[in-house]
């Protein structure tokens, strides 16, 4: 195996590999040795690069919450009227719902942890936070507010159910929250 100054990637596969297995196993069945056989790295890697294992999960949701902030740019930057925000919007929440599985296990262990562990509340409230900004570009802040929640909902609802309904039921979901009154 490489020694850490030949390795510069090891980093990043400790922390893909930490993402992985919470997928498969939930936060639960994560500890350093597991991620370190699927990194492909010693053991004392992880004690390296981490103090422990609540850093390595803080920063690998970290990095999990980059990559969704990051899904939400690329489906808003391009909307120039209200009209095609919320064509983004209906996009994202359908995007979201029919990722990856691993992104929406992901997704809700953070929300459990978030739920018992501030440093996680934290993670939750910046990545929120973010993402209301992102569609405060083209919606008030109430109604960005909203749309975070609804997005939110959506997905989730759209990802567990055997019959997800269609875009339509969607877009006029936007429509209601986008609405002015």
């Amino acid at each position: 195996m490489a020694t850490g100054h030949t390795d510069p990637h090891r980093r990043a596969r400790i922390l893909a590999a930490a993402l992985d297995l919470i997928a498969e196993e939930g936060v639960a069945g994560v500890s350093h040795r597991k991620i370190a056989v699927r990194a492909g790295v010693p053991l004392g890697s992880m004690t390296y690069h981490f103090t422990g294992i609540d850093g390595l999960l803080l920063e690998a949701f970290t990095g999990y919450a980059d990559h969704i902030v990051t899904v939400f740019e690329h489906h808003l930057a391009p909307a120039t009227t209200p009209d095609e925000a919320r064509e983004a919007v209906t996009d994202l929440i359908h995007t979201l719902a029919e990722g990856p599985r691993r992104d929406l296990i992901l997704t809700q262990e953070l929300y459990t942890l978030a739920a018992r562990h501030e440093p996680y509340r934290a993670l939750c409230a910046h990545w929120m936070a973010r993402s209301r900004t992102l569609l405060e570009h083209h919606f008030p802040p109430r109604t960005a507010r909203q749309l975070d929640a609804l997005i939110e909902g959506l997905t989730l609802h759209r990802a567990l159910d055997d019959t997800p309904p269609d875009r339509t039921l969607t877009r006029d979901a936007v429509a209601r929250v986008t609405a002015v009154s």
